[in-house]
Formats: structure tokens, C-alpha cells, sequence
């Protein structure tokens, strides 16, 4: 066992050991969503063709994990790469954070805190990000302004727009292993964000909110006022 462990540790550290492969994976370290091959090149200032085999070797070593993409496209699917979920953080996250989020999860579930409570909560902190996003972009729609929120949190939005209604799927949730835990708490958050968001930029209204138990991917639909 602990060969295998030696192993593991030392093809993550020769895969690393490369600078542009380190250098790649600190720029999907500080990502809020997954990346594709060309986004990453375009922000590192290489050729697609040269970051495609350093995110395949970090793929082959764990350190990745790939998202196909088939939203809108022609051809083959688009991969996107994020760090894996049992990647190492090499010192490069504070490991408390993550760790805090699981035993608030757990401390809010085992209290009983219901949906609608859990919404109440997110609905405060979805008010304050409406103000201040308000402040910043005046003139922005409200679907725009849901949709600019979400990506900046890491849900990599995608929109659908029918005559008065938007809606918006969320094709990466960065809170999925603590939503598949307890949906009740972490969905309904997510729901009372989205709802007190919307009430503060005006100009639509949520019709309805999809969490796991729903659909997958999550959506919220806006109507348009």
C-alpha cells in the first residue's frame, strides 16, 4: 500500500515538475469553472496544441478531471478541465475552508434547518451581492445580472431565452459535494441567493427553481417583467 502511495505521490510531483504543466494548473486552481484547452492556452499565451498533452498528463495522474461540454456545439464535444476532487492542494488552498463548509453542512442539517429557512438565509447574502452588482453595472439587465453573478461563483451559467422567459441552467455547481449530501440545506441556499439577487436588480421574477431533486443540471426560471 504504501508503495503505491510513493508511486502516486511521485507521478504527481514529476508531472508538476514541468513548468508550463505547474503553471497550467495553477491557472485551473484559481478557476471558479472548468476550462477548456483553448481558453487556457488563450490565457497563458501558448498554442492549444501545446497545453493538449500537459492536461492530458495531469489527467493521467489524477490531479484533473474533464467535463465534456455539448451545449450549442457542432462536432465533437468540448472537454473541460478542472483539478479533481481528491487532487492534493499542494499548498496552494487553505485546506480550513472546505473542511468549515462540511461541518456547517452537517451542524445546519442536523439542527433541522428546513428549506424555506435555508433560502431566508441565502436571500440576505443574494440581496447584498444584487446591491452591490448594482453599483458597479447600473444599466444591466436582470437576466444579465444572474447570469454574471453565477459565473463569477462558478456555475458556469448557460441561457435560454423563450419569448418572457429566461432560463438558466447551472452546468457546474462548485457546492456538489456538499449539496449531494444535504440538498435541503445546500439547493435551498443556492435558491434564496438566486431569489434575493433578483429582487434587488428588478426586472423579473423566479418563476420556478430546479435543484438536484429536480433535474440535473439545476436551473432557475426568470420571467421578464
Amino acid at each position: 500500500m504504501r508503495t503505491v502511495e510513493r508511486t502516486g505521490r511521485l507521478d504527481v510531483l514529476k508531472a508538476l515538475g514541468d513548468n508550463t504543466r505547474y503553471a497550467i494548473y495553477l491557472e485551473l486552481a484559481r478557476a471558479s469553472a472548468p476550462r477548456s484547452t483553448a481558453e487556457v492556452a488563450e490565457t497563458l499565451g501558448l498554442h492549444a496544441n501545446t497545453v493538449r498533452p500537459h492536461l492530458e498528463r495531469m489527467r493521467e495522474v489524477g490531479l484533473l478531471a474533464v467535463h465534456t461540454d455539448n451545449r450549442g456545439s457542432v462536432g465533437r464535444p468540448q472537454n473541460r478541465y478542472a483539478l479533481a476532487p481528491d487532487a492534493p492542494s499542494l499548498g496552494l488552498e487553505p485546506p480550513a475552508f472546505p473542511v468549515l463548509a462540511r461541518m456547517l453542512n452537517e451542524v445546519a442539517a442536523a439542527a433541522g434547518a428546513a428549506p424555506d429557512l435555508s433560502a431566508e438565509a441565502g436571500a440576505e447574502q443574494g440581496k447584498a451581492l444584487g446591491e452591490a452588482h448594482v453599483a458597479r453595472r447600473p444599466r444591466a439587465g436582470c437576466v444579465e445580472a444572474v447570469t454574471a453573478m453565477l459565473a463569477e461563483l462558478g456555475f458556469d451559467p448557460a441561457v435560454v431565452h423563450d419569448d418572457d422567459v429566461a432560463t438558466i441552467a447551472f452546468t457546474h455547481c462548485p457546492y456538489a459535494e456538499l449539496a449531494a449530501a444535504h440538498p435541503e440545506v445546500v439547493c435551498h441556499l443556492h435558491r434564496g441567493l438566486v431569489e434575493g439577487f433578483v429582487e434587488s436588480i428588478g426586472g423579473a421574477g423566479v418563476d420556478r427553481f430546479r435543484t438536484l431533486a429536480d433535474r440535473d443540471p439545476c436551473q432557475v426560471e426568470l420571467s421578464i417583467r
